[in-house]
């Protein structure tokens, strides 16, 4: 049974943490950590859908990281199986599956593993990656899977939003680009016109026309007009 305090405690911790700058893996990984510490198993690992196969992000503790590589290797096993369907795997009794996944079953058992769910981590029903519970020998009540999911569904909202972030900064920075570039090349139109005795207008066509000519950006050359003097 899961520890309701904890588990407000954490929701509440991850709220405040979407609100300030964070690196994703690093909350997927505190994350894994809370997920075990709220539902009181062994531990927990997360998964994202990358280059075409299910890879392993974190697994707490370390030693349950085999088992996280394992499927991201042989994209077998109840995470990739959980992935796939898009649907939450619970198994109480992992021996119980050694004929269907023979090495990773052995694996988990020698981490003193018996029982394992995977929830998949998923927007609008389409999964990109999978959080699993590890535990020793267990049922899973309907309680612990449906506080996982709450945890999964802030995993999720962790990434969309570090996606979203990411976004923002690339367009700020493609913008602040355009800005400067806009700058230096009306700063050489100046020039030219000055220098040349012609209309501005006409400056930025003889600035195009050298650029074309001699196979260079117009920002660049407008930036040798500016820093380094050059007169056309």
């Amino acid at each position: 049974m899961y520890d309701d305090r904890l588990f407000v405690q954490t929701l509440s911790d991850f709220v405040r943490t979407l609100v300030q700058p964070y690196d994703p893996d690093a909350a997927l990984n505190d994350l894994a950590l809370r997920v075990a510490e709220v539902l009181q198993i062994r531990g927990a690992g997360v998964s994202l859908y990358e280059n075409n196969k299910l890879q392993m992000v974190t697994a707490i503790p370390p030693h349950l990281k085999p088992l996280e590589l394992f499927q991201e290797e042989h994209q077998v096993g109840p995470a990739v199986e959980a992935f796939h369907t898009g649907t939450t795997r619970e198994i109480s009794d992992l021996a119980a599956e050694r004929e269907r996944w023979p090495e990773y079953v052995a694996a988990a058992l020698g981490t003193g593993t018996t029982s394992i769910a995977v929830l998949p981590l998923a927007l609008e029903d389409e999964a990109f990656g999978t959080l699993t519970l590890y535990a020793e020998r267990r049922g899973w009540p309907e309680s612990d899977i449906a506080a996982a999911s709450v945890l999964a569904d802030m995993a999720t909202a962790y990434l969309i939003n570090a996606s979203t972030n990411r976004q923002h900064t690339e367009l700020n920075k493609q913008l602040s680009l355009a800005l400067d570039s806009r700058v230096v090349i009306e700063q050489a139109k100046g020039i030219i016109a000055e220098h040349c005795g012609v209309a501005v207008a006409q400056a930025f066509e003889m600035i195009r026309n050298h650029a074309r000519r001699h196979n260079l950006k117009v920002r660049d050359l407008a930036d040798a007009i500016v820093s380094m003097g050059l007169r056309l």
